[in-house]
């Protein structure tokens, strides 16, 4: 429907502005400047992608090219842009997907394309000198440039709105934090917009000045990569959960905010009974499967403002900030521990004639405050005691930090590979 929606916007505006011979001039140097743009900036990218999170829009700089033409080309060649761009960047970004559909890239494409024809209808009521750059009288150009930054304002709404709300149709299960994850790269669209606007200017008085703006977009995917690279480190790859550590920096925050404002906060640790078995019967990418249909069921119990992590191995860690009571910590794990048993899974090699696999687990659970309880490592070290009673009282049960309970565990309360970070890390 999008797809079919941009191309009768696109045919709408076709005929807005006729097209002449400097018109096609500037539309070949800024495709052959994005090409090499797209070239320099490949590896890059796909590293990008591959370390993308599937429930967050995925966000580059191929508009830098894309909105400079809608601002200084007829709308029909400001839509082959947008067509020839991300042609160019999936056949070089993504050469693995030839020759399927790459049907996530048409979609992205369709959003941006009707993005534009709403910025071209505002671009053509708002701008005297459209298709050009702002006028150069000072109230003139002033206006102008406040026409243009509204026509990237609303193209850039129209495909973030539309790209989430496919997202979330797609993964009904994701959280509205999931969604927004990497909201704070949306400064790399409002920035290759900005870039857009000057390159625009750029290519209508001195298109000799566009290597540069190639030199900073090399620059700036860089400087993101790195950006990447942090965000990737947060999250466990098998199950999507934040990793050991930063799940510790974020409840031991959340620690220190519920001790300081006299609040309560919950802990669970969740360890699957009899993974091991899992793992040697059917093999590990299956022992992984597990993994992940676990941490969907732990993601699809918990509140926004609660946070899942990967203990490592076959644990999970929760933290329940302003629980309330024990009573709501028992609550919870309850549903967390019915939930997991709920698992049902085909055993590998589609075999119709083999058992389901189902899945138990054991959970321990603590509360602060409580007595002998001052730290968030005290509240791990209550929870996994109640793990271990849980453990010893039978498997698939839930246990709190209390009665029955041996004195000390039998785990570190935080495993060696995942130690705190230090001050200044």
């Amino acid at each position: 429907m999008i797809v079919a929606a941009s191309v009768l916007a696109s045919s709408a505006t076709a005929t807005l502005v006729p097209i002449d011979d400097r018109d096609l001039v500037r539309f070949g140097v800024l495709l052959g400047c994005s090409w090499i743009a797209i070239e320099l900036t490949r590896h890059i990218e796909r590293k990008r992608e591959y370390w993308r999170s599937p429930t967050s829009g995925y966000i580059d700089t191929k508009s830098v090219w894309s909105f400079a033409a809608v601002i200084v080309l007829p709308p029909l060649l400001a839509s082959l842009m947008v067509v020839l761009t991300y042609t160019l960047a999936w056949w070089r970004i993504k050469p693995h997907a030839r020759p399927g559909l790459p049907h996530r890239w048409v979609f992205s494409c369709a959003t941006v394309l009707c993005g534009t024809q709403a910025a071209v209808v505002v671009l053509e009521v708002g701008m005297a000198s459209y298709p050009g750059a702002p006028g150069a009288a000072s109230m003139e150009g002033l206006a102008e440039f406040g026409v243009i930054a509204a026509a990237g304002v609303l193209r850039w709404a129209i495909n973030l709105g539309l790209v989430l709300v496919a997202i979330a149709l797609a993964s009904p299960t994701a959280r509205a934090r999931d969604l927004f994850s990497n909201i704070g790269e949306q400064v790399l669209e409002a920035g290759a917009l900005g870039l857009g606007l000057v390159t625009a200017a750029v290519v209508v008085n001195n298109p000799f000045v566009l290597p540069g703006v190639v030199v900073a977009m090399v620059a700036l995917h860089r400087g993101l990569l790195v950006h990447q690279y942090q965000q990737a480190s947060r999250f466990d790859a098998k199950t999507g959960l934040t990793t050991a550590k930063w799940w510790h920096e974020y409840a031991e925050q959340a620690f220190t905010q519920s001790r300081n404002r006299g609040r309560t906060m919950g802990l669970l640790i969740v360890d699957l009974d009899h993974f091991k078995a899992i793992n040697d019967t059917y093999g590990h990418p299956f022992g992984d499967r597990v993994l992940r249909s676990v941490a969907k069921e732990l993601l699809a119990e918990v509140r926004d403002e609660d946070a899942c992590g990967r203990w490592g191995g076959e644990e999970f860690v929760i933290a329940l900030p302003e629980v309330g009571n024990e009573h709501n910590v028992q609550r919870v794990a309850e549903r967390i521990r019915r939930r997991i048993q709920s698992v049902v899974l085909d055993p590998p090699g589609n075999d119709d004639s083999a058992d389901v696999v189902t899945i138990t687990a054991s959970v321990g659970g603590a509360i602060f405050p409580a007595e002998g309880i001052s730290s968030l490592d005290e509240l791990l070290l209550a929870a996994d005691t109640a793990l271990y009673a849980a453990k010893n009282g039978g498997r698939n049960t839930v246990r709190l930090n209390g009665a029955g309970a041996p004195t000390m565990p039998v785990r570190r309360a935080l495993p060696q590979q995942a130690e705190p970070p230090t001050a200044g890390a």
